[in-house]
């Protein structure tokens, strides 16, 4: 059975980075080491692994990566935090047209 990592990165410049691999292990080497110099971590090393979850099925794994790569650095930091209470708060829509503000 195949595994896949979706993680998170903390930078040295307090930026996040958000991957997937199907080895946590190498990929985390190859972002330490600086392999790649055309990735986002390359001049924002050293880097910290802050958070990983497993899936089975890759899908799931792509999924979710595209969706904490346009969070917000809140939501990631409440994510990789555990603070599951937060991060409902901030997920909720603030716009004007959202149904909780429209007049009735």
């Amino acid at each position: 059975m195949n595994l896949y990592y979706v993680y998170i990165l903390k930078c040295s410049d307090n930026s996040y980075y958000t991957g997937i691999t199907n080895n946590i292990d190498k990929r985390l080497k190859e972002h330490l080491s600086g392999k790649n110099t055309e990735c986002y971590t390359y001049k924002r090393r050293p880097l910290e692994i802050k958070f990983n979850q497993v899936f089975n099925d890759v899908l799931q794994a792509i999924y979710f990566e595209k969706k904490i790569k346009k969070w917000t650095k809140a939501k990631k930091e409440a994510l990789i935090s555990g603070n599951f209470d937060m991060l409902k708060i901030l997920a909720e829509c603030r716009n004007a047209s959202h149904y909780k503000y429209s007049p009735e």
